[in-house]
């Protein structure tokens, strides 16, 4: 099984990385995709250009084994829609069970995403919530979806809804960014390493 993970990464930080290894673990997956967005559809434009923010998630996951860095999304022209993502990784990975990982506030606004609902024809979706997380009463397009282990996911490539807890960690990357245009230091809410190449090609110094 192969999990997709996307996002800004403006910048990459332990909330993503740690959601990331975490289901990795949890869902026994062969390797954890993490694709960076070029043209967010749904907000404003990320701060770091694309080439920083791929080159920022490249320094983070470097020596972790599992985690891959997929440029598809930087590659391609237009704004980033999930589903054709996951469209050109069905037809890569055309034998394999597919999971995006999403989370539970990106899930109560998944309606409006583009053509939201052929998702489900390329992957299932892994909704990644805090422990105690209470699941509100689903409509008659998800209830049918709706998995009830996580071991049932392995079982078809895609079509099914999962609810996951994980460890989710408070840290925002606005709160970054404003942080570092501050002058304050973001140290232990993200890689060294990404802070030194934060540092080196002076990011965030504005807000």
């Amino acid at each position: 099984m192969i999990g997709i993970f996307g996002g800004t990464f403006d910048p990459v930080h332990y909330g993503h990385l740690r959601s990331a290894l975490e289901v990795k673990e949890l869902f026994g997956l062969d390797e954890v995709r993490l694709i960076p967005c070029y043209q967010p559809p749904h907000r404003d434009q990320p701060k770091a250009s694309a080439t920083m923010r791929l080159q920022m998630l490249q320094q983070a996951i470097n020596h972790e084994p599992g985690l891959i860095v997929d440029s598809r999304e930087l590659d391609r022209a237009g704004p980033s829609y999930m589903v054709d993502t996951l469209k050109s990784l069905r037809e890569e990975f055309s034998e394999q069970t597919l999971l995006l990982f999403i989370g539970s506030d990106a899930f109560e606004n998944l309606t409006r995403w583009h053509r939201w609902q052929q998702l489900f024809a390329y992957a299932h979706l892994v909704v990644l919530t805090r422990p105690g997380y209470a699941i509100k009463t689903l409509d008659s397009f998800f209830n049918p979806r709706l998995a009830n282990a996580k071991t049932e996911l392995s079982k078809t490539p895609a079509g099914s809804i999962f609810f996951q807890p994980v460890t989710q960690l408070d840290i925002s990357a606005t709160a970054i960014r404003n942080m570092i245009a501050l002058k304050q230091s973001p140290r232990f809410l993200l890689p060294d390493a990404v802070i030194e190449y934060i540092q080196q090609q002076q990011l965030y110094q504005t807000q």
